[in-house]
């Protein structure tokens, strides 16, 4: 992760609910507001913080910046919210920042759920064809009208580079992709997407570092997930020393969009588990309350 090259960015975030706080990072493309799927169902009883990153959403960014930058913007977010230790949930490129996260400051970091992710990833994308990219803006447009509108699935969704986010096709998947993906899409800069890029160039490689991670994790991954596969989701967890892995099949890289109850009763189950991952420290540590 290359060292930061600017100062920390005053990220907008969306907080929802009151208890032992969640860091909710998104993907790419994404922003705070796609990880609903997470944050309405935690944020029950949990307090959710859900960033918008450094160049996407609301956190607009007009110059240049490495991916460590990303670091340093959510180090200063925490410490502007008073938060001493939490819980971290990232989905794909959240899922990274999240590592470094908890390499870079073990004592704030209570727990890891890692989505779709992986400390060395890797994709198995086929070339895209114009026929790819023709069908993929059709199901786009169409899905935004008539969110979940079972023929455009079947005529256009299927056809579409839609085929390699999701492995099952339901119009519940597709009316998250309206009300969450779309938008987010719109709204990741240019100089975001360089960031990654130049990352994953370099190729980027944390597996050697990740015996460092002291908290319990749990590594959710879908079987047919071509942007980054299963198979680096796995190297993943078993580099960690407690880490929980579950594969499920028929799904992909949108895996939390496509089967949301069970994603969320294993989150659940995994929290259950590890009580110690959602307990604050002895009441002498306990951080001060905040807002943002």
């Amino acid at each position: 992760m290359p060292q930061p090259s600017s100062p920390a960015a005053h990220l907008h975030v969306h907080i929802q609910g009151q208890g032992f706080p969640i860091l909710c990072l998104h993907g790419h493309p994404g922003s705070g507001s796609s990880m609903s799927v997470f944050t309405q169902h935690l944020s029950q009883r949990f307090q959710t913080i859900a960033p918008d990153l450094r160049g996407y959403g609301n956190s607009r960014a007009n110059d240049d910046f490495d991916m460590g930058d990303h670091l340093t913007d959510l180090e200063a977010l925490i410490d502007r919210l008073h938060i001493d230790r939490c819980l971290i949930l990232g989905w794909s490129l959240g899922g990274i920042l999240a590592m470094e996260l908890a390499l870079r400051c073990p004592e704030r970091v209570s727990g890891l759920i890692l989505i779709a992710t992986a400390a060395r990833p890797r994709g198995s994308h086929p070339p895209i064809s114009w026929q790819d990219n023709l069908y993929t803006g059709l199901a786009a447009i169409i899905n935004g009208v008539q969110p979940g509108w079972q023929w455009n699935i079947d005529t256009f969704g299927k056809r579409s580079l839609f085929r390699y986010l999701i492995g099952q096709h339901t119009p519940g998947a597709y009316r998250y992709i309206a009300s969450d993906a779309i938008s987010a899409y719109m709204r990741t800069s240019p100089a975001a997407d360089r960031a990654l890029m130049t990352a994953l160039r370099s190729g980027y490689n944390r597996l050697e570092h990740l015996s460092q991670i002291e908290c319990p994790c749990l590594m959710l991954a879908g079987a047919a997930d071509r942007h980054i596969t299963a198979e680096s989701s796995l190297e993943t967890a078993r580099h960690l020393k407690n880490c929980q892995w579950e594969c499920y099949p028929n799904t992909a890289h949108l895996l939390p969009w496509e089967i949301p109850e069970q994603v969320l009763r294993d989150i659940d189950r995994f929290l259950e588990s590890h009580p110690e991952a959602i307990a604050y420290p002895h009441p002498i540590d306990l951080p001060r309350q905040g807002g943002n």
